[in-house]
């Protein structure tokens, strides 16, 4: 099977490959296993021009697209899925959310700096009790004149620990509910109040996540993204770009399982022949291709409809499903094709495996992904 890409595409994606294998690889072995994260990677990404996909020039941006964007998180993940994360953070959520609902001067202030990776972000919704069901989250954003006064509590937050900036969504007037959420840009370092917890995963050890707690935090009316009450609009938004690169991140992965099952099935002999030759290592290949296949043909139609202004959320919420629950069952299946190694740590299957089984629960679960599907079929 076979998807033509145009040039530009091509040459986007073999730059991030090269990065990947030059950059990341080396390192990804041992900081994967001491949970070591690198700021200075992700200022190398953005000088690169990968979070420059979906961002005009003037703000510093390559307007290149979302398939070219695409095409590069897939290649970054296939070396280290934590670093793929970064596409989330500094190009399809906070620059991209910023550049559609902020002012000229929130998107001088903070743009450029995105995507260029000098400015770490992150974007802040997710409580302890306020997971998929947003509306339950508690932290309130109160008007005192000249300021609003921030409390709350944020779970699950990439780039909690070490992030200069993040879009925080809080109740301005609970009563509301949904037509009651703001959003706000925050300057993570500068502000008194603020403190943040690094949150100990079974994965994606080379990204940081962490807990937000917001004690009294007096940020700036100037500091308000979009319309007071108008958050769950911009959030929506943010999620509907965000949970693309999630998938496209799973499918980076998968594509390493694949490669590296293949790899195995032709060198590790058994019984005096390569694995490969037996028929239940053949069909579990076999099931690993198709479905692998299958993810990038919806990843890449999502990023392709996109660059024509398409924005179908049932297209993405089946791509990121689809996507996300192959790249768990990719790597599953890696596990038993390589066996004992598999399980070792001198291999990367562990970390696939690891890294994996949270793509089904980020930006949008799973169960969240099939409501949107089956509310859309059923209306039609």
């Amino acid at each position: 099977m076979h998807i033509e890409l145009p040039k530009e595409i091509i040459a986007a994606k073999e730059m991030a490959r090269k990065f990947a294998e030059k950059r990341l690889a080396p390192l990804v072995k041992k900081d994967y296993q001491e949970g070591v994260a690198r700021p200075e990677i992700v200022g190398e990404m953005g000088k690169l021009g990968l979070f420059g996909c979906l961002i005009p020039e003037q703000y510093g941006g390559t307007k290149a697209g979302y398939l070219a964007a695409v095409a590069m998180s897939e290649e970054i993940a296939k070396v280290s899925a934590s670093y793929a994360g970064s596409f989330m953070c500094q190009l399809a959520g906070p620059p991209l959310t910023i550049l559609e609902y902020g002012s000229e001067a929130q998107k001088q202030k903070y743009v450029p700096g995105i995507i260029s990776g000098k400015t770490i972000a992150l974007f802040a919704a997710t409580e302890p009790d306020a997971g998929s069901d947003l509306l339950s989250m508690r932290g309130t954003a109160i008007d005192r004149g000249n300021h609003y006064l921030l409390n709350g509590t944020k779970t699950w937050i990439t780039n909690a620990c070490i992030a200069d900036v993040g879009l925080i969504w809080l109740y301005t007037d609970k009563e509301k509910r949904r037509h009651g959420i703001s959003c706000f840009a925050v300057d993570m370092k500068s502000l008194n109040g603020i403190k943040t917890k690094k949150i100990e995963k079974m994965g994606l050890a080379c990204s940081e996540t962490g807990e937000i707690v917001l004690e009294d935090v007096e940020v700036s009316k100037e500091n308000l993204l979009g319309e007071l009450d108008g958050g769950y609009p911009i959030l929506m938004f943010t999620l509907s770009n965000t949970r693309l690169f999630a998938a496209s991140r799973a499918l980076g992965v998968a594509g390493a399982c694949l490669e590296e099952s293949l790899k195995y099935a032709r060198e590790r002999i058994e019984f005096g022949h390569p694995i490969g030759e037996f028929q239940m290592i053949q069909s579990q290949l076999a099931e690993m291709f198709v479905e692998h296949e299958a993810a990038k043909l919806l990843v890449y139609q999502v990023a392709m409809n996109k660059d024509k202004g398409i924005h179908d959320m049932t297209e993405l919420a089946t791509a990121k499903y689809f996507a996300c629950e192959a790249a768990v069952k990719a790597a599953m299946t890696a596990m038993r094709i390589h066996s004992s190694y598999g399980f070792s740590l001198e291999y990367p299957i562990h970390r696939f495996l690891r890294d994996a089984v949270a793509f089904p629960m980020t930006e949008g679960t799973t169960n969240i992904q099939k409501m949107i599907i089956a509310k859309d079929i059923l209306n039609k």
